[in-house]
């Protein structure tokens, strides 16, 4: 909930002020006293002499009230004021007595309509900053981050609103997304899971759970494979949102990997860094935040999310490397290595996916390679794609919310190592190399009617150990921003 105020309330604890690269501001209102505006201005003199480049600066107005200074760039990417609102979360954070702030909105330098635009963006990202996953602490609880409180100042009230409640909508579901990936796996089992996805059809989602009863009369027997080795029972859930009427145009379709906890299965996975594969399903936890954040935005657009919810287990029952499955599709898969789970998951999601809701495309998200870490590092995800146009498109969202992404190749050599001698395909490239084209290149024969499609390995980017602009490290959303950039600018 936003608060509002008209002047500068007398007892704050502290007020911010935007000003430009050559330090100019506005006091349209008329609310900052005249000693203020000296002091403000004695203190801007100081920064212009001293040349200093940083962005960010404070100074004590009395012993009691202190004013941020936040310098904006005459010329900056699209997705810079949100970085900046960032930014100056963590700068706060270092006061650690300030718990309430007063943001000047008017004080920008710039046109109405822009400056609003700016100034809600800036809001957006600072909130995106702001978030936390403490509900498992127990003790020193008053040690932990506090949430800080903000009031603006403004007299565009209805107009910031509407770009805030725009925005919220967004930042629910980053939060969403980030909240499932940080859940432990003892509490987030695939039924667990479902339960929480069922929650958002208060918003208007249309929502289906297939148990294993009903995917196994369906035929995926290759989502069904990886979940066989665990007490834990495997769904495949799909999430319908309702834009537009039906005839008029086909639904998007977001298809994500949610494997609740991944050991290899009988592969058998290092046990370092094991605890880390609670995040094998943040690529479901994408398509989840997406689609809350769709029906809380009530996006004029048809769109569909299908998630396989799996958890990849060692148990007496579990798939044996040499296994050989039929998938939904009817192709048969010789499973090589159980630790190659995911791409066995979205084989049938995405078969199904195609079948079913006969979309205007496919974007699925997964964790699906380590491969993609070695290639990408943690500043890209690996894009792969059937359609240029498509792939284009996101491309140029991810540019718009900085959430990168780069485009690698599909070839029909790359086949030849994914071709079993005794199925039709084999889950693992034994011959070596390009282990996430090969994956993907595994994907894209579960695409039976040539329906355009994406592919984004997130492996490097859904987790982050360190902190970044816009998350404070763990997991990061990633994918939300981006996804609901494309639909809003290319699509909707």
């Amino acid at each position: 909930m936003l608060s509002f105020t008209s002047s500068l309330s007398p007892d704050t604890e502290a007020f911010a002020i935007f000003v430009t690269e050559k330090y100019r501001y506005k006091d349209k209102s008329d609310i900052l006293s005249k000693q203020t505006i000296q002091k403000i201005n004695s203190y801007l003199d100081v920064l212009k002499t001293k040349r200093k480049d940083e962005e960010l600066s404070s100074f004590d107005i009395s012993n009691g009230q202190k004013c941020f200074v936040i310098k904006v760039k005459n010329k900056h990417e699209n997705f810079y004021p949100q970085e900046i609102g960032g930014s100056f979360f963590s700068y706060i954070q270092k006061n650690k007595n300030i718990k309430k702030i007063e943001f000047y909105q008017e004080s920008l330098d710039f046109d109405k309509e822009e400056s609003i635009k700016f100034f809600s963006e800036f809001v957006f990202g600072f909130n995106l900053k702001s978030y936390t996953f403490n509900k498992y602490k127990t003790i020193d609880k008053e040690k932990l981050p506090k949430k800080i409180d903000f009031k603006i100042i403004s007299s565009n009230k209805e107009k910031i609103e509407k770009k805030y409640n725009y925005y919220n909508s967004i930042k629910e579901g980053v939060f969403l997304t980030r909240d499932l990936v940080s859940e432990p796996p003892n509490v987030l089992s695939p039924r667990a899971y479902v339960s929480e996805i069922k929650k958002l059809s208060k918003l208007g989602l249309k929502i289906k759970a297939y148990d294993e009863r009903e995917l196994k009369k369906l035929g995926m027997n290759a989502l069904l494979g990886v979940g066989q080795g665990s007490a834990n029972e495997s769904f495949l859930v799909t999430i319908e949102w309702q834009g537009k009427s039906k005839t008029e145009n086909k639904p998007l379709a977001f298809v994500g990997k949610g494997v609740c906890f991944d050991t290899g299965g009988i592969s058998l996975k290092p046990a370092r860094f094991m605890e880390e594969m609670k995040y094998d399903m943040a690529g479901s936890a994408v398509v989840i935040g997406l689609m809350k954040s769709l029906a809380l935005r009530k996006a004029k657009i048809n769109v569909v999310g299908v998630v396989g919810l799996v958890e990849n287990m060692p148990g007496s029952n579990a798939q044996r490397p040499g296994d050989i499955v039929k998938s939904y599709s009817g192709k048969t898969i010789e499973v090589l290595n159980t630790d190659a789970e995911g791409r066995l998951v979205l084989a049938d999601a995405l078969s199904f996916t195609e079948k079913k809701f006969k979309p205007k495309f496919i974007i699925d998200l997964a964790t699906l390679t380590g491969a993609i870490i070695i290639s990408l590092g943690e500043e890209y995800a690996g894009l792969f794609s059937n359609n240029d146009e498509l792939a284009k498109n996101i491309f140029k969202a991810s540019e718009n919310v900085n959430e990168k992404v780069w485009r690698l190749p599909l070839h029909k050599n790359y086949d030849k190592l994914m071709n079993s001698q005794i199925a039709d395909v084999q889950n693992i490239n034994y011959a070596g190399g390009a282990g996430s084209i090969t994956a993907a290149q595994f994907l894209q024969r579960f695409i039976l009617n040539k329906t355009p499609w994406a592919h984004l390995d997130i492996a490097g980017m859904a987790f982050s150990k360190k902190a970044a602009n816009l998350n404070p490290g763990g997991a990061t959303g990633f994918g939300v921003r981006l996804l609901n950039d494309l639909i809003k600018n290319f699509y909707e």
